[in-house]
This record gives structure tokens, sequence and C-alpha cells, in this order.
């Protein structure tokens, strides 16, 4: 694993041993950030079910300022802090390690808003694609932000997150990425 573009292109990341995350291949990265837009200018990301960190840290090599990183693996976040260390993002960059809900409650109470929300749990648990509509009913994510879901293909989403509406899918192998966008009307 490695950054694939940006200021810290080419940087090796840590990978977690085991099999208790899976890291977003390279390949798949580089395919995710050609969809939602190869740099940003400025931001803040949030990288839900982070791991490694590489999501987060792709986004603030290509110009993101700021990401929100939630791991509540104690091993995971072990090595989503050396990742952000080495790539040298300690002052653009908070880590939490806790559950994604409760962080999610936790964030509900700040004065924040993210143009880029990373969502990639475990796929056997369905229900943590809800705290997507929770973060968008609260006005979490900014109204020109962009949504990420990585997935299995058998997780059915919905086609809209309130104003927040499915634009593109991808497959990659039995991975689905989905994109969501603001289109300014609510869905059903």
């Amino acid at each position: 694993m490695r950054v694939v573009a940006g200021e810290r292109k080419g940087m090796p990341l840590k990978a977690i041993a085991g099999n208790t995350t899976r890291p977003t291949t390279d390949k798949v990265k580089e395919s995710i950030f050609n969809i939602i837009g190869p740099f940003f200018d400025g931001g803040t990301a949030l990288d839900l079910f982070a791991g490694s960190g590489g999501l987060g840290i792709e986004a603030l090599s290509r110009g993101a300022e700021h990401a929100v990183f939630i791991e509540k693996d104690f091993k995971a976040f072990q090595v989503l802090q050396e990742n952000i260390v080495k790539c040298r993002y300690e002052e653009y960059s908070e880590l939490f390690r806790i559950d994604a809900k409760r962080a999610v409650k936790a964030l509900l109470k700040r004065d924040i808003e993210f143009k880029l929300v990373f969502l990639d749990p475990p796929y056997h648990h369905k229900e943590y694609y809800d705290l997507v509509q929770v973060l968008v009913d609260n006005g979490k994510v900014q109204e020109d932000g962009i949504i990420l879901c990585e997935h299995a293909k058998e997780v059915e989403l919905p086609q809209n997150f309130n104003t927040f509406t499915l634009q593109r899918q991808e497959t990659y192998g039995g991975t689905i990425i989905s994109v969501y966008r603001c289109t300014g009307e609510e869905g059903e």
C-alpha cells in the first residue's frame, strides 16, 4: 500500500497484519479518486472505519486541509497512528479510537462539516451505512460534499441519503464503490 498521488505520492503505508480489516487496494483507491475528483481545494474529510488510514491520508495528500479518522480496532489504530506520523500529517489529522456509532454521536455535537465522507465498514454490518443518513440529516456533510461507500455486492444501499443521491457505482471484484452527491432534492 502507498499514497497514490499528491504531495505524499509514492509514500509507502503500513498495512494491518491479520484479517480484521480489508485495506482498499492502490488500484481501487486510484479509481476512487479518479471518480470523485483527483485533487481537492481544502475541506475536511471523515474516514469512518479508517483501518490503516489509506483513504483519509490520500485525501490529505490530494489537498484536503483536515481529516478525522475513526477506528476502534486496537491494532488498526496503532498502524493508523504510525501512517499519520510517517506522512507528517499529525497537525492536519484527528484520530479517535472509538466505535463508529459513538463517534458519529460525538461529531453531531461539534461545529464541523465534511466535504468528503469515506465509509468502509465491515461488510457484514449493513446497519453501519445508516450512519451516513445520520450525518446528512444533521447537516454534517457540505452541500458540495461527496459520500463514498465501499460495500460488498450483496449489500444494497439506498438510492438517496436525503438530498444526496447515488451518482455512480463501480464494481471491483466483490467490492462495489457507491458515490453520492447532493442534488438539492430530497429522495424517497
